[in-house]
């Protein structure tokens, strides 16, 4: 439902969008009136958590980020990329559409 209510969204490192800044990225927000939605999510790499903030217009999310930084989140990458990652902790990658097992080289 966010995804298509709000499909434009921003990733935040959530050191930097939390505690004390909360009040400042969020009075943003509401001061200039963007089309911030009001449930977010956040998801976590290599033991970094990030908030996405999500906007229903595009103009709006361009103006966060350009005032706090981040980069764009598109959750399909996102989770293609962690599953990739997570199937090659496994020992696994995929090829034409399958996981297979990593070959390792002769003699190892």
């Amino acid at each position: 439902m966010i995804d298509r209510g709000w499909p434009h969204q921003i990733l935040l490192p959530q050191e930097t969008c939390g505690g004390r800044n909360y009040d400042v990225v969020h009075g943003f927000c509401r001061d200039e009136g963007l089309s911030l939605c009001p449930r977010g999510h956040s998801v976590s790499r290599d033991a970094v958590h990030y908030v996405v903030f999500c906007f229903a217009d595009r103009e709006h999310a361009e103006r966060f980020k350009a005032r706090f930084g981040g980069e764009w989140f598109n959750r399909k990458a996102w989770n293609d990329e962690e599953r990739a990652a997570c199937m090659a902790r496994k020992g696994l990658h995929k090829v034409r559409g399958r996981w297979v097992p990593i070959s390792k080289p002769p003699g190892r």
